[in-house]
């Protein structure tokens, strides 16, 4: 067997990176985690997770990271702060072009997360956290008896808005045509709910408050007329994208570029895995993250000990 750099190299420093991480190394795997910016992901700027096991009163995302890293840490976990720019996979001996060198490894967990589409719109970014989200399952509970708005008309928009209408006194469903893209039994289910109003023909043009969202304005495409929405919070679904650039069809993916695995975690590549949110998964959640990475560190496991290593 040819010597690598590393038994495993993990692409990604979010939740299933370093829960990746912890497992490998404390398998005494020779292990290297690369995260282009810092371990955390998009945790790291969630304001608060009060979903995930452990901490009944809630964590705040930084918090919840910087106990995370701390006990990767506590194993040895090597991480480095690169960008991965390529990877070859057609051997056994797996090739990750890095900006400053290439490495060698035997197996490889691809852990690189996903991104939300964002609408580009002033008062986004400067928001989020504080009333901008673009997660349901995570942050409707603290808008019990609130005016919250929703963005988008697919699937994903009209099932997260009708789960908020178990908290918010009403969802404002603002979608740019005159009908909704999503499946017609999720159609039919937001019209038939009174908490949800429907904003049609209309286009979000900034997002406004004082410390956190107050106001939505949005425009309508077909009058040009302009207006503004009293809202708490404003959810966005505009669609979610892979972090997965840099794979340039080295591994399977789907029609959205999520990569494809089986239960285990593994990709149609012999020693490459997948975990979190940048493989097909029909949920999105920190929770699930980890729970993908442990499979796919077992079967990096697996994997090694059935090449001899």
């Amino acid at each position: 067997m040819k010597k690598t750099d590393y038994d495993v190299v993990i692409i990604g420093g979010g939740p299933a990176g370093l829960t990746a991480g912890l497992y490998a190394s404390r398998s005494r795997l020779k292990t290297l985690l690369v995260e282009k910016v810092v371990p955390g992901g998009q945790v790291l700027i969630t304001d608060w997770v009060d979903n995930y096991p452990g901490f009944p009163e809630g964590i705040s995302g930084a918090e919840l990271v910087q106990k995370m890293t701390e006990q990767v840490d506590k194993f040895g976990l090597k991480i480095e702060s690169e960008e991965v720019q390529a990877v070859d996979f057609t051997t056994d001996v797996k090739k990750i072009s890095l900006s400053n060198r290439e490495i060698t490894t035997h197996t490889v967990i691809i852990a690189s997360g996903a991104s939300p589409q964002t609408l580009g719109v002033p008062g986004e970014d400067r928001f989020y956290g504080k009333g901008v989200s673009f997660c349901g399952t995570c942050d409707g509970p603290f808008f019990k008896n609130r005016v919250v708005a929703a963005v988008g008309g697919g699937d994903t928009a009209v099932k997260e808005s009708l789960y908020l209408t178990k908290f918010a006194k009403k969802v404002l469903l603002i979608h740019r045509r005159d009908q909704l893209r999503a499946e017609k039994y999720l159609q039919e289910r937001a019209f038939e709910n009174d908490k949800i109003e429907f904003v049609w023909d209309s286009v979000v043009t900034g997002i406004t408050g004082f410390d956190s969202v107050e106001k939505v304005c949005v425009k309508n495409v077909k009058t040009d007329v302009d207006s503004e929405l009293l809202v708490d919070g404003c959810f966005i679904w505009v669609g979610i994208r892979p972090n997965a650039t840099f794979l340039n069809g080295a591994v399977k993916v789907d029609d959205y570029g999520f990569i494809l695995t089986d239960a285990n975690m593994a990709t149609n590549v012999s020693g490459v895995f997948a975990a979190g949110d940048v493989r097909q998964t029909p949920l999105r959640q920190i929770t699930t993250a980890v729970g993908d990475a442990a499979l796919a560190a077992h079967g990096v496991q697996t994997h090694i000990e059935n090449i001899g290593l």
